[in-house]
């Protein structure tokens, strides 16, 4: 049996292997199990976005958990983030994501929490699998009054929504500033707008309209353009965009420029290194961030740690270390004196409360850093091979970083969630990195595509 579960989670093109419904019925089972210990009744959190298919992917994961004897609690659609707040607060023994992220609506996936809110260590997501493949549990199936029941938590955005409002300063508001909110048509759909206004903005609101097929569909995080338009049509202060499930978000400053993961975590680190609040005056981020990140923390006094891509190695590097802040370029930060796991409306507000203190415009703030100019591509394969295994690709890699030298560098690494490779070059010449990118996208096409 191939691995299920990617850098975050099982994902997939629904009803078809392995986002079936099947499927979805196992993995609810060994997720009950492995979280059941004990004669105490137990309970595990449901959430979704807005994907037509998490219907039925619902109903298959819940109908696993109840049949292995453990109590479900259905909340809807909600964010990742909010999910993993629920699971901690409600003391449930689990938490259960259904969600592709920022991925079209046909694809959808499962990612799962334990019961303080962070997502699962590979070795128990490698205990799930392994009770799936091996049907060890088959045989177990609770009757009568022992198997489990599903309930509705009608209030679970509430308690979401105050959760967020109590992480902004009490002392302040959002009163006279204008913005632009894009919520992908996805789970925060109705979190976000709620927190915003109820905060005192003026929020102009897109992606606010879910039919089941238009999550992420031209807009979003992936889609800063329509934000950017936006801003810039209605004279707003700021803009942004959340992706389908709103645990990354990215910004756009009052001319409508991209403001990216990096330069939020620049910014934020500065004002908490200011209120010593920045732990060991360390950021942690992962190999994509740009080397101009880096610098700026150097700069500041603070120092930048990097992890391999996925906000959960992010994540398990400030847990072991103690670290605070961290994040990904692409707009998961994680906060951890607050949630988790990466948060797109938190960080809107981490954000939104350092402009209000220096009283500065979101493009003043983001001359913390300078960019190195960075190229990425990717490349559709049809085999995720070795590199090592592929003697042309590694010697045009290997003469390519003896060119950079210290003033560059190149990363290869394929997707964990898609069948893609993701080449990113960064130096301080733009022609020529784009070159050797394009070079290089198009030697893996002929070699693996």
């Amino acid at each position: 049996m191939r691995k299920l579960f990617g850098t975050d989670g099982i994902r997939g093109i629904a009803n078809v292997s392995p986002m079936t419904v099947e499927m979805a019925v196992q993995v609810g089972r060994g997720a009950a199990y492995v979280f059941k210990n004990g004669k105490t009744r137990h309970k595990i959190v449901i959430g979704k976005d807005t994907r037509l298919s998490g219907y039925m992917i619902e109903n298959a994961i819940a109908a696993g958990i109840c049949s292995m004897g453990v109590d479900v609690l259905l909340v809807g659609p909600l964010p990742t983030p909010g999910i993993a707040f629920i699971t901690s607060s409600m003391r449930a023994d689990a938490g259960v994501v259904i969600s592709a992220s920022h991925n079209p609506f046909q694809d959808n996936g499962i990612k799962i929490f334990s019961r303080d809110g962070f997502k699962l260590p590979d070795s128990i997501e490698e205990k799930i699998e392994n009770l799936i493949s091996s049907n060890s549990i088959d045989s177990l199936r609770p009757t009568a009054k022992e198997v489990g029941k599903a309930y509705r938590i009608d209030d679970a955005k509430g308690r979401y929504i105050v959760f967020l409002k109590h992480t902004f300063p009490m002392d302040y508001t959002l009163d006279g500033l204008k913005m632009v909110l894009d919520c992908a048509n996805g789970a925060a759909y109705k979190v976000a707008p709620s927190v915003f206004s109820e905060l005192g903005a003026d929020v102009i609101l897109t992606g606010v309209s879910p039919n089941g097929e238009n999550i992420n569909h031209g807009c979003g995080s992936l889609h800063p353009e329509l934000i950017s338009r936006m801003v810039k049509e209605n004279g707003a202060d700021m803009g942004l965009a959340l992706d389908g499930d709103a645990d990354r978000v990215v910004f756009v400053d009052e001319n409508g420029s991209l403001v990216d993961g990096d330069h939020i975590m620049a910014i934020c680190a500065k004002a908490m290194m200011e209120e010593d609040r920045l732990k060991e005056r360390t950021l942690v981020a992962t190999v994509m961030s740009n080397m101009g990140l880096e610098a700026a923390m150097r700069t500041m006094g603070g120092r930048l740690v990097r992890t391999g891509v996925g906000d959960r190695y992010v994540v398990e590097k400030m847990r072991e270390k103690g670290y605070n802040l961290g994040g990904e370029q692409s707009g998961h930060l994680i906060f951890l004196d607050y949630n988790t796991t990466g948060d797109g409306i938190l960080t809107a507000l981490q954000l939104l409360s350092v402009m209000k203190k220096c009283d500065k415009r979101l493009s003043e703030l983001t001359n913390i850093m300078e960019t190195y100019p960075q190229t990425l591509i990717n490349v559709k394969v049809k085999e995720k091979r070795d590199l090592t295994q592929v003697p042309e690709l590694a010697s045009k890699i290997e003469k390519i970083e003896k060119v950079l030298g210290d003033s560059g560098r190149i990363l290869i690494r394929y997707s964990g969630t898609e069948p893609l490779v993701r080449i990113m070059l960064e130096g301080a010449d733009e022609q020529q990195i784009t070159g050797f990118a394009e070079g290089l996208a198009e030697d893996f096409r002929k070699r693996l595509g």
